[in-house]
């Protein structure tokens, strides 16, 4: 298996948050170094559109795939730069590990890797249960409140009569490589990875920075040597 890594330059709500440091080091480089510590995977490649980018992460003893501008636009589709990717660094199969989830750990990568191996799915995602369960969310339409899922009976309040929803985090996406030649990267069928803890925090907002640089000092979580 192989991992790999996007860390494209163009963040827009945190200006070069892939590279921003986080307890004194590039945010992409905590995914480096806990995919080189797993023993997971055959290499750790990250695919990026800057030459800059591509430096750090071979600093810190990842390939570096330099991304062409056509498949770095904010309108990309994950399979073209995986596929890519892969075509320099073939693979039976590939785990997507973005950036901005920082702290998954070596046992959240072993143990995700356990469960796509026994699955028989083609692939697996990271999932958390949702906060907010969708069927109490509302659009609005000519100033009156309508349900998301008109054939759920709005009037039924009690959360525990509702179905278990889970909600997809940036922790990691794993599959077989054969799937990429469907137009995915998750294939027909996906099982559950169920992350624990912080395994599933995503940085997504200035908001989220500051959340992460409070979980750091608080040593929450051990900083990439």
């Amino acid at each position: 298996m192989i991992a790999l890594i996007p860390a494209r330059s163009g963040s827009k709500r945190v200006p070069h948050k892939n590279v921003k440091l986080l307890g004194g080091v590039p945010l992409m480089c905590w995914t480096i170094a806990v995919a080189r510590k797993s023993g997971v995977f055959s290499k750790v490649v990250v695919s990026s559109d800057s030459i800059d980018y591509c430096r750090i992460a071979s600093a810190w003893d990842a390939e570096a795939v330099l991304r062409p501008a056509e498949i770095s636009t904010d309108t990309s589709t994950d399979p073209e730069w995986v596929v890519h990717a892969l075509e320099r660094f073939p693979d039976e199969s590939f785990a997507l590990l973005r950036p901005t989830a920082p702290f998954r750990t070596v046992d959240t990568l072993r143990r995700a890797h356990k469960v796509l191996l026994d699955s028989g799915a083609d692939s697996i995602r990271a999932v958390e249960r949702a906060k907010q369960h969708p069927y109490k969310m509302w659009v609005v339409r000519e100033n009156r409140c309508l349900p998301l899922f008109p054939l759920w009976d709005v009037r039924v309040q009690q959360i525990q009569s509702m179905p278990e929803v889970y909600w997809q985090n940036a922790s990691l996406e794993m599959a077989w490589t054969r799937v990429l030649w469907g137009g995915t990267i998750t294939g027909y069928t996906i099982a559950p990875f169920f992350t624990e803890g912080l395994e599933g925090f995503d940085v997504n907002t200035i908001e989220d920075w500051h959340e992460a640089e409070r979980i750091v000092a608080s040593g929450k979580v051990e900083v990439p040597k």
